[in-house]
């Protein structure tokens, strides 16, 4: 969680109209940074699913596939007084060529974090972990066409 200071030079984030004074103080928790990172990554074309192991598979439970809470556990982020790196692992459609699209990702959530928060972002790490193949749900789907038993 980082407390942004009136005055500090981050002025989308102040606590007032500048010349007016000290009005308070914002605080910015880690998982409002994450939440915000979390859903342009999933907006951005070419993405498949965004966290592996628990988080996707309670995404895929919860139907809230770019629900906050799922963005959370995905979503890595550092959090200092003006700056954010963050950290993300996804899934991405075959393809796709995976630089550009990291590229996007990349615009996508330094656009988003910036505008919405102030903070800078330095860094994006991103770890492409699979590729999602079309063919690999039909084959989920049992040969009479019949999606498998549990959903």
């Amino acid at each position: 969680m980082v407390d942004i200071e009136p005055g500090s030079g981050n002025s989308a984030t102040s606590g007032g109209s500048e010349g007016n004074g000290v009005r308070g103080r914002t605080t910015i928790a880690d998982g409002v940074v994450a939440t915000i990172a979390g859903i342009a990554i999933r907006e951005t074309d070419g993405v498949h699913s965004v966290g592996k192991g628990a988080a996707k598979a309670l995404g895929a439970v919860t139907g809230r596939g770019s629900g906050a809470s799922g963005s959370r556990r995905a979503v890595k982020v550092e959090v200092g007084e003006k700056e954010t790196a963050i950290d993300v692992d996804v899934e991405v459609e075959y393809g796709v060529p995976i630089h550009e699209l990291a590229d996007r990702i990349r615009t996508h959530v330094i656009d988003a974090v910036e505008t919405m928060t102030g903070l800078k972002v330095v860094e994006i790490n991103i770890n492409v972990f699979d590729v999602h193949i079309p063919e690999d749900d039909e084959a989920e789907e049992g040969s009479d066409g019949v999606s498998s038993r549990v959903q």
